[in-house]
């Protein structure tokens, strides 16, 4: 008996060693898809509506414009620059690190590509001096964050590309519908938000957002939630579910 207690004894540091070295193991992993790979972001603000909800789980790939010192957060003391670099395409939806908020993520559609020149006129979007294709599908329903419902117009703007999604204007003459010309740096991209009176980005405070503050593309909303969603009402978890957002993509 003494004998087969001491082997157990003798043993269970080993065990307890390889216990951690899984876990270790299973983390690093874990980080280095979530590096290099893809990693989830929630949707904390209606900026991207409808586009993307408050709520909605998305998918963002890492490598879809090479790498940065932005796509390793929190390691962003690591040398400015990308490494296997791609461009991005004017339309995208990107998930970026802005300027003036180095340690928020940001998700906007990329409108600006370096060396465009940008302007809003009435609310029409104009890109290197030609009005942006937009038609008027009619006032929408929608429900807001705070859960009351709104109604809204949509437009369809349609890229010089032929990318397509939808806009909301709120409200006609509003600040941002009529700007200035935004001349894009070299190095450089203009972000817009489809919810476009109720979007905080290259329009105002946001500004010109840098290629190497990329942190990858918008592929698909892969889960959704109502806002309101709480973990300690652990039946909201299905009550609130949006199945009609279940593995989405985004346009």
């Amino acid at each position: 008996m003494i004998a087969v207690s001491k082997a157990k004894t003798e043993q269970q540091p080993e065990t307890l060693l390889d216990l951690v070295k899984t876990v270790v193991w299973a983390l690093v992993m874990a980080m280095a898809i979530r590096s290099v790979l893809v990693q989830p972001f929630r949707i904390p603000s209606g900026s991207m509506q409808p586009t993307l909800q408050v709520g909605d789980y998305i998918i963002v790939s890492k490598w879809s414009y090479g790498y940065s010192r932005f796509s390793f957060a929190p390691f962003v003391f690591l040398p400015k620059g990308r490494v296997l670099a791609s461009q991005p395409h004017r339309g995208d939806v990107i998930v970026f690190r802005p300027s003036h908020e180095p340690n928020v993520d940001y998700v906007k559609r990329l409108i600006g590509l370096p060396g465009d020149e940008i302007q809003m006129k009435n609310g029409v979007l104009f890109i290197n001096g030609s009005a942006v294709q937009r038609e008027l599908l009619g006032l929408r329903d929608f429900k807001e964050e705070s859960g009351n419902f709104v109604r809204l117009l949509a437009y369809k703007e349609t890229l010089p590309d032929g990318k397509s999604y939808t806009t909301f204007d709120r409200q006609p003459d509003n600040l941002l519908d009529d700007t200035p010309i935004y001349r894009v740096p070299a190095g450089s991209f203009f972000m817009m938000g489809d919810d476009r009176d109720n979007s905080d980005d290259s329009r105002q405070n946001v500004g010109y957002v840098p290629y190497d503050r990329l942190v990858g593309k918008a592929e698909f909303v892969f889960a959704s939630w109502e806002p309101q969603t709480s973990l300690l009402k652990p039946w909201t978890l299905f009550t609130d579910f949006r199945p009609s957002r279940l593995v989405k993509g985004i346009k």
